[in-house]
């Protein structure tokens, strides 16, 4: 990179804030998924006028610039694939303001999920939709990716909870779109544009989120299903019963096994099991709301059911849930989670069709998912050096996508596009539809230098 562009850089936002050492270029290169490409310097701002400077200057440059949170994305979001400049929101990590009366929090994107959790937890209210990566993942990057979480049944995504934004758009200026109030419809809804856009838009530099009370009590049962379909037969049941689990999870058969051979949790090795979770202000509401459940599952040919009686025999029951990624990672050198989501009332197809893939290309497949919204997560296992191998997992993958897209569902239920799924954004929107979002593209950004390379927006 030009010694100008650097020069400037460290003006703008103090030396200590840039780096083009060695060490970090490796680290930016990648992110949590298999893509890696370096950027030419790392710049940490901490103000939105600093970012705006920046980006005024690499517009008028024309160099590409990667907004970062904390990298925990799985589909390539924030790899720079053009090089350039990697903007590090981290430090750009202050809560800026909560309003109970109003039930708002704002905040900077670097804000730690995790951080606005503690925050929030004393005074009994919460932003639900918490990513698995929540630890470490910040609010923007939830923003940019639309973050679901497990509790996505009953409270959605992020974008239900994004009332407000500022944002630094390609060639400097500052937008702030939105309202502190819970219903308005006063002109385009900008937010929402900006709202799972990968960073390709804009620079998120403020966010202003709705609130919601914190549930006090909960309950907890696992069921045990021989079929599948009797699993997914169950699922379906509970959302046309009007039941509203905070959680609803499946883990097939396969997922199970791998479980097994690698903890000691003994679980049965059942064609699925479904882990739900009720939750509200009294123990009254949720153990009500679980038996209903329950005896949904029953009716749909349940085999064991097991009721946690207290907060440990709950987290035992869960222990399940929570070990799949750790027992997946380690079959093999290299494991992907994908998250294709289907209509409730196709997961079993779903699982089924993943089960046929996993069988024709001999690849291990095991399967959790969030059943309560349909979405899914196969986890493709495999030896990375392997060719022949890895171009078997290509394949099924495609399959995948298609698959969920026939059965009226999406390629990406959380995880995002990225460059991941870019290729196949043809199977799920029309030639118009990406028409317009490649013209919203040059709109906003007219000399492509924001996350290049992303969702199949340079067509």
């Amino acid at each position: 990179m030009e010694e100008k562009i650097l020069s400037f850089l460290k003006e703008t936002v103090g030396e200590e804030n840039v780096t083009t050492d060695l060490i970090d270029m490796l680290s930016y290169a990648t992110d949590a998924s298999e893509y890696t490409h370096r950027p030419d310097v790392a710049v940490w701002p901490t103000t939105t006028e600093q970012v705006s400077a920046i980006m005024k200057m690499a517009n008028e440059e024309g160099i590409p610039v990667t907004p970062r949170g904390a990298a925990t994305n799985l589909s390539g979001l924030c790899v720079p694939l053009k090089g350039g400049i990697v903007l590090d929101l981290g430090r750009m990590n202050k809560i800026l303001e909560v309003s109970i009366p109003d039930r708002l929090t704002v905040v900077q994107p670097g804000v730690v999920y995790m951080q606005l959790d503690d925050e929030l937890a004393p005074l009994g209210f919460a932003f639900p939709p918490d990513p698995a990566s929540g630890k470490a993942a910040t609010i923007g990057g939830n923003v940019a990716t639309n973050a679901g979480g497990v509790k996505g049944a009953k409270y959605g995504t992020t974008k239900d909870y994004v009332m407000g934004l500022e944002v630094v758009l390609a060639d400097g200026r500052i937008l702030r779109t939105g309202s502190r109030t819970q219903k308005w419809v006063s002109g385009f809804d900008l937010v929402h544009i900006f709202v799972g856009s990968e960073g390709t838009l804009g620079v998120i530099t403020e966010i202003t989120l709705k609130l919601s009370p914190r549930p006090t009590v909960t309950a907890t049962a696992l069921a045990t299903f021989d079929k599948l379909s009797d699993a997914g037969r169950a699922v379906t049941a509970i959302m046309e019963a009007g039941a509203q689990p905070s959680v609803l999870e499946i883990v097939e058969k396969n997922c199970l096994r791998a479980i097994n051979q690698n903890t000691d949790l003994g679980l049965p090795e059942v064609a699925a099991i479904l882990l739900v979770e009720t939750d509200g202000a009294t123990e009254d509401q949720c153990q009500t709301e679980l038996d209903k459940i329950i005896g949904i599952f029953k009716a749909n040919k349940a085999g064991e059911v097991r009721k946690a009686k207290s907060a440990e025999e709950a987290e035992a029951l869960w222990a399940a849930r929570k070990s799949a990624f750790a027992v997946i990672a380690r079959i093999n050198n290299t494991v992907e989670a994908e998250d294709t989501t289907v209509p409730i009332s196709k997961i079993a197809d779903l699982l089924d069709f993943i089960d046929e893939v996993s069988k024709k290309y001999n690849l291990a497949i095991p399967t959790v998912g969030h059943a309560g919204d349909g979405n899914m997560h196969p986890h493709f296992s495999w030896d990375r050096t392997n060719p022949e191998e890895t171009a078997r997992v290509q394949k099924a993958k495609a399959e995948l996508y298609a698959k969920a897209v026939e059965l009226g569902g999406t390629l990406t239920g959380e995880h995002g596009i990225g460059k991941g799924k870019a290729p196949y954004m043809h199977l799920e929107h029309s030639d118009v539809a990406m028409d317009v979002m490649r013209s919203l593209k040059k709109m906003f950004d007219p000399k492509n230098i924001l996350n290049p390379g992303k969702m199949a927006l340079e067509g």
